[in-house]
């Protein structure tokens, strides 16, 4: 059975949840078979303390948009079962699971805390793998992989959820599906030519086609290297 990828952004009050900050949006959103569904999990919260004004800054969501929000304690049960039994996908997942354990532990203890029910899997850290020495945020991400149409003039929980839905596929190379059904599948030709389009960093393939003027440039370099060496090319040996 092929497992239940949910990607997950969170906003916050500011950026200590030791000193009592909150979450103040969640946007989550479920993937079907890599492709991003319409299935999602988004709610606004009234945090009950007042916003950084540097993370207002950020995200753009004031004292006064959250006041007739709920509060997390009335969402709690409903994203426990939208995200129950889930690979979670989060860029810099410790800063938003740390967040909503908090928020979970603040309402009861009794509830699990987020990596006892589901998979995390940190977005960032797989970037840091692949692009060491790199600029590794979302918006840096985006650029790199070209995602683009959305509009980023301010952070967003769903906003930032769907952009790192398409920037975890390219991230993570691009293929059609996450598992076959059995040993003995073979990819389709469409599939294969999905998979061919990109490399295995996640980049899809530029295709050049050699004009006329450069294979003619080409052959005459070939007959030079020939004539000057006394041997046979190998770009000449292959056919």
């Amino acid at each position: 059975m092929a497992k239940k990828y949910i990607i997950l952004d969170t906003e916050t009050t500011g950026l200590e949840v030791e000193q009592g900050h909150r979450v103040i949006e969640i946007g989550a959103v479920l993937l079907n078979d890599r492709k991003k569904s319409e299935e999602h999990f988004h709610s606004y919260l009234n945090p009950e303390r007042l916003i950084d004004e540097e993370a207002t800054k950020v995200h753009g969501i004031s004292n006064q948009d959250l006041e007739d929000k709920p509060l997390f304690q009335e969402i709690a049960e409903e994203f426990l079962e939208f995200i129950q039994g889930s690979t979670l996908v989060i860029h810099n997942a410790d800063f938003d699971v740390g967040f909503l354990n908090n928020e979970l532990n603040l309402v009861s203890s009794k509830y699990p805390k987020l990596e006892e029910i589901c998979e995390v899997i940190d977005s960032l850290s797989l970037a840091r793998e692949k692009f060491p020495g790199q600029r590794n945020s979302l918006d840096a991400l985006a650029n790199r992989f070209d995602v683009t149409g959305y509009d980023r003039t301010y952070h967003g929980a769903l906003l930032d959820a769907n952009i790192l839905a398409d920037v975890y596929m390219l991230l993570t190379g691009g293929q059609s599906n996450f598992e076959f059904s059995n040993g003995n599948s073979t990819p389709s030709l469409e599939q294969k030519k999905s998979n061919k389009e990109f490399l295995t960093n996640g980049f899809r393939i530029k295709k050049i086609q050699s004009s006329k003027d450069d294979i003619k440039e080409h052959n005459k370099r070939l007959d030079d290297i020939t004539s000057r060496n006394n041997v046979d090319t190998i770009w000449n040996k292959i056919t």
